[in-house]
């Protein structure tokens, strides 16, 4: 699932994806993804897209939250959580700094 999602989002030029690892810190999930759109509309495609995509292949709907604004969306796909940001609502947030130990820095995926 995890790489199903980092290429989703690499095909449709997300910016500063992030992998989070959350084994050992979360029972939520094992990992989060955290991506940057640069519109509102490319937030809401990106989604959009990860959430057919994943249900082409897998056959699992993905459920979302935040589609109606696409500033933030959230989706939740079991043992991956992917957040999808405009680049103000990221920078405001800063969910990489809440989940890393102080001093680690997040994993950058891709050339997105």
């Amino acid at each position: 699932m995890l790489a199903l999602i980092l290429s989703s989002l690499d095909d449709d030029k997300a910016e500063d994806v992030v992998q989070v690892d959350l084994r050992g810190k979360s029972s939520v999930a094992d990992y989060m993804v955290i991506a940057t759109g640069r519109s509102t509309r490319q937030v809401a495609s990106m989604a959009e897209k990860l959430m057919d995509r994943v249900k082409a292949r897998s056959g699992e709907s993905l459920r979302a939250e935040g589609m109606e604004t696409a500033d933030w969306v959230l989706i939740d796909a079991g043992d991956v959580i992917v957040h999808v940001f405009r680049p103000e609502v990221r920078d405001f947030y800063q969910l990489e700094k809440m989940w890393l130990p102080q001093g680690e820095s997040a994993r950058v995926v891709g050339s997105a």
